[in-house]
């Protein structure tokens, strides 16, 4: 079985906690000592920091290294099926950070799932499942071969695509995100592709105070995620 690294203590504990299996479990002699969620697991091995900084190639393991099982993509098209879904699209997102920060942010959104392009787009990677403090274990992460294509297959009338830029002639208070959406974000510096952008049914941007021209990719996904939970909250019931 393939094996894939995970280190940091919240991304060890929440594969624990998940979906795949952790088959090895590595940890400092504090952290043995101090965490007693690592019985749910395998036998932890105690070894040396200096092991551990050289297992996860990284000093910022904080005493917990682990390999688990293959990453569970999940099929794209079953979570735009979703009745009324929110699906935030990463258009060509290379930093890994920046997608753990998506997943962590979307995640606590209640968003349905988080989507990436097969190409030029970063994938599951251990600093991914850190800066997502081991939320890419719980909440779904697809890959698509095309995102330009697949937008345009999973459009419905109760789906709606949104494409996130600056110049935008709507903003997300005049945008109806209570229904199922798809918001698309671009890359910082080149922002949503424009055949990205074309396929999208509108665009929508992020009201900035005078002087500030853009936000990071992941804070206005943040943004933009809590936006559509809160007029869902505040759009009253049907009947």
């Amino acid at each position: 079985m393939t094996r894939e690294l995970i280190f940091g203590r919240n991304a060890v504990r929440e594969a624990l906690r998940g979906r795949r299996e952790v088959l090895e479990l590595w940890v400092s002699e504090r952290a043995a000592e101090s965490l007693d969620w690592l019985s749910e697991g395998p036998r932890p091995r105690v070894v040396k920091e200096r092991e551990l900084t050289e297992a996860a190639e990284s000093p910022d393991h904080q005493g917990v290294v682990a390999w688990a099982g293959p990453y569970p993509y999940a099929d794209p098209w079953a979570l735009a099926a979703e009745e009324k879904p929110v699906l935030a699209c990463l258009d060509q997102v290379t930093d890994p950070r920046n997608l753990g920060a998506v997943i962590r942010s979307a995640a606590g959104a209640g968003a349905t799932g988080v989507i990436v392009p097969a190409h030029g787009s970063v994938q599951v990677t251990p600093a991914v499942c850190r800066s997502s403090a081991g939320m890419v274990e719980h909440l779904p992460l697809a890959v698509v071969p095309n995102l330009a294509r697949y937008l345009a297959e999973i459009k419905r009338d109760d789906l709606w695509s949104y494409a996130a830029t600056a110049d935008a002639s709507q903003t997300m208070w005049q945008a109806d995100l209570t229904g199922g959406v798809a918001l698309v974000f671009g890359a910082e510096g080149r922002g949503v592709r424009p055949l990205v952008r074309k396929t999208c049914d509108a665009t929508v941007s992020i009201p900035l105070a005078a002087g500030v021209e853009s936000l990071n990719v992941s804070v206005a996904a943040a943004v933009l995620l809590y936006e559509a939970r809160r007029q869902r909250a505040a759009r009253p019931a049907p009947g």
